[in-house]
Protein backbone atom coordinates (compact mmCIF):
# COMPACT_ATOMS: atom_id res chain seq x y z
CA UNK A 1 0.00 0.00 0.00
CA UNK A 2 0.84 3.51 -0.67
CA UNK A 3 2.10 5.42 2.67
CA UNK A 4 2.59 9.02 3.00
CA UNK A 5 4.81 10.80 6.30
CA UNK A 6 2.26 13.12 8.06
CA UNK A 7 2.75 15.59 10.58
CA UNK A 8 0.53 16.97 12.97
CA UNK A 9 0.30 20.68 12.75
CA UNK A 10 -0.36 23.32 14.62
CA UNK A 11 -3.37 25.33 13.73
CA UNK A 12 -1.80 28.75 14.97
CA UNK A 13 0.85 28.40 12.59
CA UNK A 14 -0.88 30.26 8.79
CA UNK A 15 -1.08 27.82 6.12
CA UNK A 16 0.41 30.02 3.65
CA UNK A 17 3.79 29.77 5.79
CA UNK A 18 3.45 26.13 5.86
CA UNK A 19 3.63 25.89 2.16
CA UNK A 20 6.56 27.59 1.55
CA UNK A 21 8.34 25.22 3.74
CA UNK A 22 7.37 22.86 0.39
CA UNK A 23 4.21 21.21 2.76
CA UNK A 24 0.81 21.80 2.32
CA UNK A 25 -2.01 21.36 5.65
CA UNK A 26 -4.50 18.55 5.37
CA UNK A 27 -6.72 17.10 7.85
CA UNK A 28 -7.83 13.56 8.36
CA UNK A 29 -11.25 12.26 10.16
CA UNK A 30 -13.55 9.01 10.00
CA UNK A 31 -16.47 7.77 11.42
CA UNK A 32 -14.76 6.99 14.96
CA UNK A 33 -11.98 9.37 14.01
CA UNK A 34 -11.74 13.20 15.18
CA UNK A 35 -10.66 15.63 12.40
CA UNK A 36 -6.99 16.35 13.33
CA UNK A 37 -4.81 18.87 11.29
CA UNK A 38 -1.82 17.59 9.75
CA UNK A 39 0.79 18.66 7.13
CA UNK A 40 2.64 16.36 4.77
CA UNK A 41 5.13 17.21 1.97
CA UNK A 42 3.56 18.16 -1.71
CA UNK A 43 5.94 16.25 -3.60
CA UNK A 44 5.61 13.08 -1.96
CA UNK A 45 1.64 13.86 -2.46
CA UNK A 46 1.74 14.47 -5.59
CA UNK A 47 3.42 11.22 -6.19
CA UNK A 48 0.66 9.28 -4.36
CA UNK A 49 -2.07 11.23 -5.02
CA UNK A 50 -0.96 10.14 -9.10
CA UNK A 51 -1.07 6.81 -7.96
CA UNK A 52 -3.81 6.22 -5.79
CA UNK A 53 -6.18 9.23 -6.64
CA UNK A 54 -9.56 8.97 -4.85
CA UNK A 55 -9.92 5.19 -4.63
CA UNK A 56 -6.56 3.59 -3.38
CA UNK A 57 -5.56 2.81 -0.08
CA UNK A 58 -3.18 5.58 1.48
CA UNK A 59 -1.57 4.68 5.33
CA UNK A 60 -0.74 7.69 6.82
CA UNK A 61 2.16 7.63 8.95
CA UNK A 62 1.28 9.77 12.33
CA UNK A 63 2.87 10.18 15.48
CA UNK A 64 -1.13 8.79 16.54
CA UNK A 65 -0.25 5.82 14.87
CA UNK A 66 -0.55 4.33 11.12
CA UNK A 67 -3.86 5.22 9.51
CA UNK A 68 -5.96 3.42 6.66
CA UNK A 69 -7.45 6.09 4.39
CA UNK A 70 -8.86 7.51 1.32
CA UNK A 71 -7.92 10.93 -0.38
CA UNK A 72 -11.16 12.05 0.03
CA UNK A 73 -10.66 15.64 -1.42
CA UNK A 74 -8.13 18.05 -2.83
CA UNK A 75 -7.72 21.82 -2.84
CA UNK A 76 -5.86 23.58 -5.93
CA UNK A 77 -4.21 26.89 -6.55
CA UNK A 78 -6.68 28.40 -8.86
CA UNK A 79 -3.31 29.35 -11.27
CA UNK A 80 -0.64 26.93 -11.05
CA UNK A 81 -3.11 23.84 -10.46
CA UNK A 82 -0.82 22.81 -7.69
CA UNK A 83 -2.26 21.05 -4.78
CA UNK A 84 -3.12 23.47 -1.51
CA UNK A 85 -4.94 21.26 0.51
CA UNK A 86 -6.08 17.73 1.09
CA UNK A 87 -8.74 15.98 2.95
CA UNK A 88 -8.25 12.02 4.34
CA UNK A 89 -11.17 9.64 5.23
CA UNK A 90 -10.08 7.40 7.34
CA UNK A 91 -12.47 4.31 7.65
CA UNK A 92 -12.35 1.77 10.74
CA UNK A 93 -10.58 -1.29 10.68
CA UNK A 94 -12.25 -4.29 9.78
CA UNK A 95 -15.11 -2.62 7.85
CA UNK A 96 -15.88 -2.68 4.20
CA UNK A 97 -15.79 0.37 2.24
CA UNK A 98 -17.69 1.91 -0.60
CA UNK A 99 -16.04 3.58 -2.88
CA UNK A 100 -16.78 4.43 -6.59
CA UNK A 101 -13.68 2.97 -8.60
CA UNK A 102 -12.86 4.55 -12.40
CA UNK A 103 -13.79 2.53 -15.10
CA UNK A 104 -10.59 1.90 -17.39
CA UNK A 105 -12.08 0.37 -20.97
CA UNK A 106 -9.20 -2.11 -22.67
CA UNK A 107 -9.74 -3.96 -26.53
CA UNK A 108 -11.01 -3.08 -29.35
CA UNK A 109 -14.37 -3.47 -30.48
CA UNK A 110 -15.36 -5.22 -33.74
CA UNK A 111 -18.56 -3.29 -33.68
CA UNK A 112 -16.56 0.01 -33.88
CA UNK A 113 -13.40 -0.93 -35.87
CA UNK A 114 -14.79 -2.62 -38.85
CA UNK A 115 -18.44 -1.45 -38.44
CA UNK A 116 -18.16 1.83 -37.60
CA UNK A 117 -20.07 2.14 -34.55
CA UNK A 118 -20.17 4.85 -32.39
CA UNK A 119 -18.86 3.67 -28.05
CA UNK A 120 -21.10 5.13 -25.97
CA UNK A 121 -19.23 4.83 -22.26
CA UNK A 122 -22.43 5.10 -20.18
CA UNK A 123 -20.55 4.98 -17.05
CA UNK A 124 -16.91 6.00 -15.72
CA UNK A 125 -16.76 4.81 -12.33
CA UNK A 126 -18.23 1.80 -10.87
CA UNK A 127 -19.64 1.47 -6.82
CA UNK A 128 -18.34 -1.42 -5.35
CA UNK A 129 -17.76 -2.12 -1.43
CA UNK A 130 -15.01 -4.29 -0.30
CA UNK A 131 -12.33 -4.41 2.41
CA UNK A 132 -9.80 -1.80 2.08
CA UNK A 133 -7.05 -4.49 1.43
CA UNK A 134 -9.20 -5.68 -1.40
CA UNK A 135 -9.37 -2.43 -3.05
CA UNK A 136 -8.30 -2.62 -6.61
CA UNK A 137 -6.80 0.78 -8.16
CA UNK A 138 -9.90 0.53 -10.90
CA UNK A 139 -11.75 -1.75 -12.82
CA UNK A 140 -10.75 -2.85 -16.14
CA UNK A 141 -13.32 -3.70 -18.67
CA UNK A 142 -12.55 -5.25 -22.23
CA UNK A 143 -15.16 -4.04 -25.04
CA UNK A 144 -14.25 -6.91 -27.36
CA UNK A 145 -17.70 -8.35 -26.74
CA UNK A 146 -19.09 -6.10 -28.47
CA UNK A 147 -19.53 -7.18 -31.95
CA UNK A 148 -22.85 -5.54 -33.38
CA UNK A 149 -24.72 -2.35 -33.05
CA UNK A 150 -27.04 -2.58 -30.02
CA UNK A 151 -24.64 -4.86 -27.83
CA UNK A 152 -24.32 -3.57 -24.85
CA UNK A 153 -21.60 -4.35 -21.27
CA UNK A 154 -23.73 -4.77 -18.35
CA UNK A 155 -23.10 -4.30 -14.61
CA UNK A 156 -23.53 -8.25 -14.05
CA UNK A 157 -21.28 -8.66 -16.80
CA UNK A 158 -17.95 -7.27 -15.18
CA UNK A 159 -15.65 -9.76 -13.44
CA UNK A 160 -15.27 -8.02 -9.96
CA UNK A 161 -11.57 -9.02 -8.02
CA UNK A 162 -12.10 -11.33 -4.79
CA UNK A 163 -13.85 -9.46 -1.91
CA UNK A 164 -15.30 -6.92 -4.09
CA UNK A 165 -19.19 -6.24 -4.43
CA UNK A 166 -21.20 -4.70 -6.95
CA UNK A 167 -23.43 -1.53 -5.07
CA UNK A 168 -25.19 -0.86 -8.46
CA UNK A 169 -28.02 -2.18 -10.51
CA UNK A 170 -26.55 -5.31 -12.09
CA UNK A 171 -29.00 -4.25 -15.11
CA UNK A 172 -27.14 -0.80 -15.12
CA UNK A 173 -25.32 -0.62 -18.47
CA UNK A 174 -22.09 -0.30 -18.55
CA UNK A 175 -21.07 0.65 -22.52
CA UNK A 176 -23.07 -0.31 -25.51
CA UNK A 177 -22.27 0.80 -29.16
CA UNK A 178 -24.87 2.44 -31.45
CA UNK A 179 -25.06 2.77 -35.55
CA UNK A 180 -23.12 5.48 -36.97
CA UNK A 181 -25.53 8.55 -37.47
CA UNK A 182 -26.44 8.97 -40.96
CA UNK A 183 -25.89 12.59 -42.28
CA UNK A 184 -29.45 13.81 -44.32
CA UNK A 185 -28.51 15.39 -46.97
CA UNK A 186 -30.55 19.14 -47.34
CA UNK A 187 -32.92 19.00 -50.43
CA UNK A 188 -33.15 21.90 -52.52
CA UNK A 189 -36.43 23.80 -53.07
CA UNK A 190 -37.70 22.43 -56.78
CA UNK A 191 -36.69 25.28 -58.83
CA UNK A 192 -40.24 26.84 -60.90
CA UNK A 193 -39.18 26.61 -64.37
CA UNK A 194 -42.60 28.82 -65.46
CA UNK A 195 -41.90 31.58 -63.21
CA UNK A 196 -38.06 32.18 -64.69
CA UNK A 197 -40.03 32.11 -68.41
CA UNK A 198 -42.50 34.20 -67.64
CA UNK A 199 -40.32 36.96 -65.39
CA UNK A 200 -37.94 36.41 -69.02
CA UNK A 201 -40.60 37.17 -70.99
CA UNK A 202 -41.74 40.43 -69.29
CA UNK A 203 -38.12 41.65 -69.25
CA UNK A 204 -38.42 41.02 -73.01
CA UNK A 205 -41.83 42.98 -73.54
CA UNK A 206 -40.21 45.83 -71.32
CA UNK A 207 -37.58 45.98 -73.16
CA UNK A 208 -39.33 46.16 -76.43
CA UNK A 209 -41.69 48.82 -74.99
CA UNK A 210 -39.38 51.58 -73.89
CA UNK A 211 -36.92 51.28 -77.12
CA UNK A 212 -36.31 54.49 -78.41
CA UNK A 213 -37.90 54.94 -82.31
CA UNK A 214 -35.77 54.46 -85.31
CA UNK A 215 -36.16 57.25 -88.26
CA UNK A 216 -37.55 53.99 -90.41
CA UNK A 217 -40.39 53.59 -87.62
CA UNK A 218 -41.56 57.46 -87.77
CA UNK A 219 -42.16 57.29 -91.70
Amino acid sequence: MLTLKAEIRDLKTAPSDIRKTGKIPAVFYGKKEASTPISIRQVEFLKVWKQAGESSVVILDTTEGSKESLIHDVSLDVVSGAPIHADFYVFEKGHKVEVALPIEFEGVSPAVKDLGGMLVKVLHELKVEAMPKDLPHSIVIDISTLVTFGDQILASQISLPSGVELKISSEEVVALVSAPREEKEEEADPVDLSAIEVEKKGKEESAEEGAPETPADSK
